[in-house]
């Protein structure tokens, strides 16, 4: 302690007040990861499978960790390995996207798998990026349509000709079947 002791005189509500900017300063600057779940079930189709782990690419790319859930029922729980062919089927689609935080285990009858977003996999390019087709002028549009249009009035052999060698010609019809499509004379 010093000699003579030492006091502060200070205003007590200023002091409170400052004490709770710093305190919410600090709390802007945490990052919140939050975690998603997404759910399969073992006869998950192709469909419905690519649409779930589309998903799980958005979560991922934004941030978040993805806790990816299998649920068993009634006989099901006899077969876990289809349990995990469709959680290896999970990571081969994300690829180098996401890790794995805690591996496959089988708690009651879920499946449950933690993914974490992958620090070295490229941030996801935000939609100002891309250009919509509302943002093309319409002039540019146009152009295409413009430039054949000529073409085919002045000579529609010249446009023929080129169409036919980029695309492979239609089969034609057999004569079978105009033979058939002709009515009897008697």
């Amino acid at each position: 302690m010093a000699t003579p002791p030492v006091c502060r005189i200070m205003d007590y509500g200023k002091f409170r007040y400052e004490e709770s900017q710093k305190a919410k300063e600090s709390r802007k600057k945490t990052v919140h990861v939050s975690i998603k779940e997404v759910k399969f079930r073992p006869k998950i189709g192709k469909g419905d499978f690519d649409t779930k782990v589309r998903h799980m690419h958005d979560f991922l790319a934004e941030g978040h960790k993805v806790k990816v859930t299998l649920q068993f029922r009634g006989r099901e729980m006899a077969h876990p390995e289809l349990g995990s062919k469709i959680l290896d089927a999970v990571l081969a689609q994300l690829g180098s996207t996401a890790k794995v935080e805690t591996q496959a285990r089988l708690e009651g009858r879920n499946m449950t798998m933690v993914l974490a977003p992958d620090k070295k996999a490229v941030p996801k390019k935000s939609n100002e990026d891309k250009p919509h087709s509302a943002d093309v002028a319409p002039a540019e549009v146009a152009a295409p349509a413009a430039e054949t249009a000529p073409a085919a009035e002045t000579a529609p052999a010249e446009v023929a000709a080129p169409a036919a060698e980029t695309a492979p010609e239609p089969i034609p019809a057999p004569e079978v079947a105009t033979v058939a499509a002709e009515p009897d004379p008697a």
